[in-house]
Protein backbone atom coordinates (compact mmCIF):
# COMPACT_ATOMS: atom_id res chain seq x y z
CA UNK A 1 0.00 0.00 0.00
CA UNK A 2 1.39 3.60 -0.98
CA UNK A 3 0.37 6.36 1.01
CA UNK A 4 0.09 9.23 -0.76
CA UNK A 5 1.89 12.76 -0.09
CA UNK A 6 -1.28 15.05 1.05
CA UNK A 7 -1.63 11.89 3.42
CA UNK A 8 1.69 11.68 4.59
CA UNK A 9 1.45 15.74 5.35
CA UNK A 10 -1.72 15.06 7.23
CA UNK A 11 0.02 12.15 9.73
CA UNK A 12 3.58 14.19 10.03
CA UNK A 13 1.64 17.20 11.09
CA UNK A 14 -0.72 15.43 13.53
CA UNK A 15 2.31 13.38 14.98
CA UNK A 16 4.73 16.55 14.78
CA UNK A 17 2.08 18.31 17.36
CA UNK A 18 1.33 15.44 19.45
CA UNK A 19 5.24 14.92 19.90
CA UNK A 20 6.44 18.73 20.13
CA UNK A 21 3.48 19.29 22.74
CA UNK A 22 4.47 15.86 24.53
CA UNK A 23 8.05 16.57 24.77
CA UNK A 24 7.46 20.51 26.28
CA UNK A 25 4.79 19.43 28.70
CA UNK A 26 7.62 16.36 29.92
CA UNK A 27 10.19 18.95 30.00
CA UNK A 28 8.09 21.37 32.17
CA UNK A 29 6.98 18.35 34.52
CA UNK A 30 10.59 16.97 34.90
CA UNK A 31 11.84 20.98 35.30
CA UNK A 32 9.47 23.43 36.68
CA UNK A 33 8.04 23.17 40.23
CA UNK A 34 4.28 22.67 40.27
CA UNK A 35 2.46 25.59 41.05
CA UNK A 36 5.82 27.73 40.36
CA UNK A 37 5.56 30.96 37.82
CA UNK A 38 9.31 31.99 36.39
CA UNK A 39 9.92 34.98 34.50
CA UNK A 40 10.48 34.36 30.97
CA UNK A 41 10.28 38.05 29.38
CA UNK A 42 9.64 40.29 32.71
CA UNK A 43 6.00 40.08 33.16
CA UNK A 44 5.46 40.04 29.76
CA UNK A 45 6.01 36.33 28.91
CA UNK A 46 6.06 33.86 32.17
CA UNK A 47 6.67 30.13 32.55
CA UNK A 48 4.13 27.82 35.14
CA UNK A 49 3.25 24.06 35.67
CA UNK A 50 -0.43 23.83 36.46
CA UNK A 51 -2.67 20.92 35.95
CA UNK A 52 -6.07 21.82 34.47
CA UNK A 53 -8.81 19.51 35.38
CA UNK A 54 -11.21 21.53 33.06
CA UNK A 55 -10.91 22.99 29.56
CA UNK A 56 -9.99 26.23 28.53
CA UNK A 57 -9.37 28.12 30.87
CA UNK A 58 -10.48 25.65 33.87
CA UNK A 59 -13.89 25.58 32.52
CA UNK A 60 -15.47 22.37 33.48
CA UNK A 61 -12.98 21.77 35.70
CA UNK A 62 -15.97 21.81 38.99
CA UNK A 63 -17.67 19.04 36.92
CA UNK A 64 -19.50 16.00 37.97
CA UNK A 65 -16.97 12.70 37.31
CA UNK A 66 -19.49 11.67 35.18
CA UNK A 67 -19.87 14.75 32.61
CA UNK A 68 -15.99 15.41 32.98
CA UNK A 69 -15.33 12.19 31.35
CA UNK A 70 -18.23 12.96 28.46
CA UNK A 71 -17.54 16.37 27.97
CA UNK A 72 -13.73 16.42 28.20
CA UNK A 73 -12.46 12.88 26.75
CA UNK A 74 -15.79 11.04 25.20
CA UNK A 75 -17.31 13.91 23.27
CA UNK A 76 -13.38 15.69 22.07
CA UNK A 77 -12.58 12.20 21.11
CA UNK A 78 -15.78 11.63 18.56
CA UNK A 79 -15.17 15.01 17.16
CA UNK A 80 -11.71 14.12 16.67
CA UNK A 81 -12.38 11.17 15.21
CA UNK A 82 -15.04 12.77 12.57
CA UNK A 83 -12.68 15.86 11.80
CA UNK A 84 -9.71 13.63 10.97
CA UNK A 85 -12.47 11.34 9.01
CA UNK A 86 -13.20 14.25 6.78
CA UNK A 87 -9.64 15.73 6.29
CA UNK A 88 -8.43 12.33 5.14
CA UNK A 89 -12.20 12.56 2.52
CA UNK A 90 -12.23 16.08 1.15
CA UNK A 91 -10.13 15.78 -1.69
CA UNK A 92 -10.64 19.62 -2.36
CA UNK A 93 -9.11 20.85 1.24
CA UNK A 94 -5.99 23.43 0.15
CA UNK A 95 -2.76 23.06 1.97
CA UNK A 96 -3.39 25.46 4.19
CA UNK A 97 -6.65 23.99 5.36
CA UNK A 98 -5.05 20.31 5.69
CA UNK A 99 -2.74 22.01 8.06
CA UNK A 100 -5.04 23.60 10.01
CA UNK A 101 -7.33 20.90 10.34
CA UNK A 102 -4.34 18.62 10.86
CA UNK A 103 -2.87 21.37 13.69
CA UNK A 104 -6.28 21.24 15.39
CA UNK A 105 -6.42 17.58 15.59
CA UNK A 106 -3.03 16.86 16.85
CA UNK A 107 -3.74 19.61 19.41
CA UNK A 108 -6.78 18.12 20.59
CA UNK A 109 -5.20 14.57 20.88
CA UNK A 110 -2.65 15.96 22.51
CA UNK A 111 -4.38 17.40 25.13
CA UNK A 112 -6.79 14.17 25.08
CA UNK A 113 -4.33 12.22 26.08
CA UNK A 114 -3.61 13.91 28.95
CA UNK A 115 -6.35 13.62 30.39
CA UNK A 116 -6.57 10.20 29.73
CA UNK A 117 -3.05 9.44 31.18
CA UNK A 118 -2.84 11.87 34.13
CA UNK A 119 -6.43 13.34 35.02
CA UNK A 120 -5.25 17.22 33.82
CA UNK A 121 -3.75 18.86 31.11
CA UNK A 122 -0.07 20.25 31.95
CA UNK A 123 -0.37 24.35 31.23
CA UNK A 124 2.64 26.84 31.39
CA UNK A 125 2.91 29.22 28.92
CA UNK A 126 1.02 32.69 30.10
CA UNK A 127 1.13 36.18 28.07
CA UNK A 128 0.30 39.13 29.78
CA UNK A 129 0.30 42.63 27.25
CA UNK A 130 -1.51 45.08 30.06
CA UNK A 131 -3.72 44.15 32.86
CA UNK A 132 -6.53 43.31 31.43
CA UNK A 133 -4.96 41.84 28.07
CA UNK A 134 -3.70 38.88 29.04
CA UNK A 135 -3.83 34.91 27.77
CA UNK A 136 -5.23 31.70 30.34
CA UNK A 137 -2.41 29.67 31.12
CA UNK A 138 -1.50 27.53 28.00
CA UNK A 139 0.69 25.47 26.43
CA UNK A 140 1.95 23.84 23.06
CA UNK A 141 -1.01 21.78 21.74
CA UNK A 142 -3.66 24.84 22.65
CA UNK A 143 -1.13 26.99 20.13
CA UNK A 144 -1.47 24.34 17.65
CA UNK A 145 -5.18 24.30 17.95
CA UNK A 146 -6.14 28.04 17.90
CA UNK A 147 -3.06 28.64 15.45
CA UNK A 148 -4.99 26.09 13.38
CA UNK A 149 -8.50 27.96 13.87
CA UNK A 150 -6.91 31.36 13.02
CA UNK A 151 -5.80 29.77 9.68
CA UNK A 152 -9.00 28.15 9.00
CA UNK A 153 -10.69 31.38 9.53
CA UNK A 154 -8.63 33.26 6.91
CA UNK A 155 -8.61 30.94 4.63
CA UNK A 156 -12.29 31.03 4.82
CA UNK A 157 -12.53 34.58 4.49
CA UNK A 158 -10.02 34.73 1.54
CA UNK A 159 -11.22 31.63 -0.39
CA UNK A 160 -11.52 32.79 -4.19
CA UNK A 161 -15.40 32.13 -4.73
CA UNK A 162 -15.64 29.92 -8.45
CA UNK A 163 -16.79 32.10 -10.78
CA UNK A 164 -20.47 31.83 -12.15
CA UNK A 165 -21.30 31.06 -15.73
CA UNK A 166 -23.22 34.30 -17.21
CA UNK A 167 -26.19 32.90 -18.77
CA UNK A 168 -26.47 34.99 -22.47
CA UNK A 169 -30.02 36.55 -22.81
CA UNK A 170 -31.96 34.76 -25.84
Amino acid sequence: MKISRRSLFIIVTIIGTIALDQISKVWVRANVQAGSKSEILGDFFTLYNVENEGAFLGMGSDLNETLRVILLLILPVVVLGFVLRYVFKDKNLGNWSLFAFSSIIGGGIANVYDRFAYGSVTDFWHLKLTDTLRTGIFNVADVFVTTGMIILVFVTFFKKKPKEDIKKAD
